[in-house]
């Protein structure tokens, strides 16, 4: 569904070099700190930024081979892109409707009514979470087979991103064959809804790996200098120093549980897994 190899950008303080591959029936989260180099990735993917070396396939065919028809089988929703807050979404219907060969016109009035959002207000009286609604549900109404959301749940409340990530589940439940990559730095969200996970730092990618794993068999350890002393570390990933001793990740919870009774072991969340492949030290 989607590939990319070595995909170079290249600023003043900040280069891009990263692989991604997703394939199709797949939901795969791309998610990292403000300024990691998510929206870079996106904009790259999608040929609105020039790029610097790499190559990007997308639907079995490299971007600068894609027709617009091609293209109708994108769906897309970047942070920092938007309507005109002078329209309306009644103005932007028929917009929808030229733009889109497979707009589904009946679906998205349902989803606007199931969303709550009028239809006659301008787009600029709208509130954070009903814009973020709208560009969502915008790139699920055309039908279609990839979705490519930036940023979707950014700055919402825990109802408004809920409802967002609902609609997401709904768009996958009706087609196998879909795809979405998802950016977000609110890890808790993709918790839930993702295949896996690719985490990016300063452009570069620093893990990929199966949500289901990283929940099931990733942990953190605590322990006290001698413990760690005494630590046998060839599933230690890494470690960072504390008031009490060490904080350790580990991708092999079980292990450390089973042969270290009496240090503590803990489920680690997305966001710790996150701040320690970050901040931590490589063992």
């Amino acid at each position: 569904m989607l590939r990319i190899e070595h995909l170079r950008k290249n600023y003043k303080n900040f280069s891009l070099d990263c692989s991604i591959e997703m394939p199709k029936g797949r939901i795969t989260g791309l998610i990292g700190q403000n300024g990691a180099g998510k929206t870079t990735v996106f904009k790259a993917i999608l040929g609105l930024i020039s790029t610097d070396g790499g190559t990007v396939r997308i639907l079995g065919k490299d971007i600068q081979k894609l027709h617009a028809r091609d293209r109708q089988n994108l769906g897309v929703a970047l942070s920092d892109s938007g309507f005109s807050g002078y329209l309306t979404v009644n103005d932007i219907i028929p917009v929808l409707d030229h733009l889109y060969e497979g707009f589904d016109k009946a679906f998205f009035v349902r989803q606007l009514q199931k969303s709550e959002l009028p239809c006659s207000k301008k787009i600029k009286e709208f509130s954070t979470g009903m814009k973020a609604k709208l560009k969502v549900l915008v790139a699920l109404s055309h039908n279609a087979r990839l979705l490519i959301l930036d940023e979707p749940t950014a700055g919402l409340d825990v109802i408004a991103r809920e409802e967002i990530l609902e609609m997401l589940r709904e768009f996958m439940e009706e087609d196998e064959e879909r795809s979405i990559l998802i950016s977000s730095h609110i890890s808790g969200d993709l918790e839930n809804l993702c295949d896996d996970i690719y985490m990016i730092e300063e452009g570069k990618i620093i893990m990929h790996e199966d949500t289901d794993v990283l929940l099931s068999d990733y942990g953190i350890l605590k322990a006290d200098a001698e413990q760690y002393a005494g630590l046998d570390r060839q599933y230690i990933l890494r470690s960072q120093r504390e008031n009490y001793g060490y904080r350790c990740l580990t991708d092999q919870k079980q292990y450390y549980a089973d042969n270290y009774p009496g240090m503590a072991v803990e489920r680690g969340n997305i966001d710790e897994i996150l701040t320690l492949m970050i901040k931590g030290e490589k063992i």
